[in-house]
């Protein structure tokens, strides 16, 4: 199971860093990009205007995927130097060394030991859980990952469960196959609960 920190220690983590590597954050928490991802995207990608990041170059065989960002995220990205065509550059260790220092000078200023177990990949962790939970539609955040399997994605149930957990544990269950069937589930609350034999079966507390 990952470690999910608060918003509030990403966001103490994001305020103490530099300028690129705070951008670098930010973007990850917003995204749930794969840090190798968000490495990838160049200027070209960006589209200030509609304030979108278009991922052509997807890591692990994944899908591409188009973002919708914060103002603050694209007020961050234009305050960079365009040095390169990539937006971080092309020395990602320098990134993760200055990380790794940041981090750890952090958790020793603000006396919080969690600090030093979020990395890089945990703001993706971060943003499939929150995310799940806000919309209880994993097949959502199966596409906002980029995964090709469902299964890839099912962890965030169980992570969600156990942060978010409630004393009633007894569901209403339904099963459906077709969009049609699934869209007016999960609009009163349905959640995913497994897929078998292609049909899947959705679940509400009592």
């Amino acid at each position: 199971i990952p470690f999910i920190p608060t918003e509030q220690e990403l966001d103490m983590l994001i305020a103490g860093c530099g300028k690129k590597l705070s951008t670098l954050l930010q973007m990850l928490k917003e995204t749930g990009m794969r840090v190798g991802e968000a490495r990838r995207i160049q200027w070209i990608d960006i589209d200030f205007q509609g304030r979108i990041i278009i991922l052509n170059a997807p890591e692990k065989h994944g899908n591409p995927r188009i973002f919708n960002i914060s103002q603050t995220l694209a007020d961050m990205l234009n305050t960079l130097q365009r040095k390169s065509q990539r937006i971080f550059g092309d020395s990602p260790n320098a990134l993760k060394a200055s990380f790794f220092h940041k981090r750890k000078t952090l958790a020793a200023k603000l006396q919080n030991p969690r600090l030093l177990r979020i990395s890089f990949h945990t703001f993706r962790h971060w943003k499939a859980t929150v995310e799940y939970h806000r919309t209880k539609d994993i097949l959502y955040v199966k596409k906002l990952l980029g995964h090709k399997k469902i299964e890839n994605t099912e962890i965030y149930i169980d992570v969600e469960h156990a942060l978010f957990q409630t004393q009633n544990d007894e569901f209403y269950v339904k099963v459906a196959q077709t969009p049609e069937e699934i869209k007016p589930l999960l609009e009163v609350e349905f959640e995913y609960a497994c897929e078998k034999d292609g049909l899947l079966f959705l679940r509400k507390r009592k």
